[in-house]
């Protein structure tokens, strides 16, 4: 039977109570467009810029770089994933890898130092592996070197890093003393998906044990922070107590609502890697981090001492 086209409406609000189609509801809310009177009205939030910080004003200052570790409850929203109908929720890591792939967020970089730039491109040949399967390159043996199309794909196994599979998050951040309002305050710099690197996966050493391990994760990408806060104060985050909030993703990453673990500051031992100057000793690694949070404590109570 033919399929009778739904009209394309635009949406009267932003719930999707009121939607009369999810298609219609799916699209005007993700181009974040509601219908008031007879006007279309954009939904879009514009963040509250940081203003301008002049060098003089920073009396003090420390960079430190966080795991944001997404099997903590407290971390969960970063992970949560919705229906995208009663609600749009994405885990952070989705957001983000969406946003690169659509042009919303251009400084994503190769590592924390922000110095090699990424293209969409290159961060799909970084979470994704094709390899030819042993049965596959026997038959392309005796096919004299040659595999059709369907062979190809009968024989190729893709090997990818997803959303499900991308649990820890790094950011970079600086904790400064503002001397014109007499503050300690926080600035996120960077942010960094990791996962498993899909080049070891599906591959085994000469002892026959796989080359991968689950604990073994690599830095997908880093993006620069602020050229992702459009993108992410116009993303909602997962509440489990009401889901009609409008929490953003910008909202609890500058308010630091989340739980970290410290693993490098700007202190001067060799790179500041915690795990490089404590090696081989988990107990006094997490000492470490609990020490640098507490100097970064201290340096607020200094700012009162005469």
């Amino acid at each position: 039977p033919a399929v009778q086209e739904v009209p394309d409406e635009p949406i009267t609000s932003m719930s999707i109570l009121n939607a009369k189609s999810p298609e219609s509801f799916r699209k005007y809310r993700d181009l974040g467009l509601v219908k008031k009177g007879d006007s279309l009205v954009s939904n879009k939030v514009t963040p509250m810029s940081y203003g301008y910080i002049e060098d003089k004003d920073i009396l003090k200052s420390m960079v430190v770089w966080e795991i944001i570790d997404m099997n903590d409850k407290l971390n969960q929203p970063f992970y949560h994933n919705e229906d995208g109908l009663v609600s749009k929720n994405k885990s952070l890591y989705q957001v983000l890898f969406d946003a690169i792939n659509d042009g919303k967020i251009k400084e994503v970089y190769d590592d924390e130092m922000f110095m090699t730039r990424l293209s969409p491109d290159a961060i799909q040949a970084r979470i994704k592996n094709a390899v030819l399967s042993d049965a596959g390159i026997n038959k392309m043996n005796e096919n004299g070197g040659k595999l059709t199309e369907e062979e190809q794909k009968e024989f190729t196994n893709v090997y990818e890093t997803k959303t499900e599979n991308v649990k820890v998050l790094k950011i970079k951040g600086m904790w400064y003393i503002d001397r014109r309002d007499s503050q300690m305050k926080y600035r996120l710099l960077g942010i960094a998906a990791m996962g498993q690197d899909p080049a070891t996966m599906g591959q085994y050493g000469p002892d026959g044990q796989p080359l991968a391990s689950k604990d073994e994760l690599i830095d997908l990408f880093w993006v620069y922070y602020p050229d992702a806060r459009e993108v992410l104060a116009n993303t909602i985050v997962f509440n489990s107590k009401n889901l009609a909030s409008d929490i953003s993703f910008d909202d609890i990453l500058n308010a630091r609502r989340f739980s970290t673990v410290i693993y490098k500051s700007n202190n001067g031992l060799g790179n500041g890697v915690i795990k490089d100057y404590i090696p081989r000793d988990a107990d006094a690694q997490l000492e470490e981090s609990e020490r640098i949070k507490a100097q970064i404590l201290q340096m607020e109570n200094d700012m009162w001492n005469y």
